[in-house]
């Protein structure tokens, strides 16, 4: 069974969005890796490798709402053990494939997914064990 990992919620104004979320739910944000916008989300303790240490704890991120490839709308994460598999396993259900799978330098690979619903759902495929 894939288990929910991340969540990603997209903003108009970084700013806003970051001292909302900091402001009413007390979470730490961090700006992303290397030079994409992304800012990373923290709701729980990580360890070294930004790993969760409270067992079930969810992470995310936020970046910015666009009209290319990523959604206007929060997105739920699911870790899966292949991107490639689970968009064809999407397409085969009556999905869509969004974007990706792309390479996150050093930590895994990312895909985006419409369910027959329209939703999009992302898909991330951990680089290490």
């Amino acid at each position: 069974m894939d288990r929910v990992c991340h969540f990603e919620i997209p903003f108009d104004d970084k700013d806003r969005a970051e001292a909302f979320y900091q402001k009413v739910f007390g979470w730490q944000t961090t700006p992303g890796p290397g030079e994409m916008p992304y800012t990373m989300v923290f709701t729980t303790e990580v360890d070294e490798s930004f790993t969760p240490k409270q067992p079930g704890g969810i992470n995310g991120g936020m970046y910015p709402r666009g009209d290319e490839g990523g959604s206007k709308a929060p997105v739920v994460v699911i870790e899966v053990e292949s991107c490639e598999q689970r968009i064809a396993d999407v397409q085969a259900a009556g999905g869509e494939h969004v974007i990706g799978p792309v390479e996150i330098p050093n930590m895994g690979i990312y895909a985006q997914v419409k369910d027959p619903e329209a939703n999009i759902i992302g898909l991330w495929q951990p680089l290490h064990g």
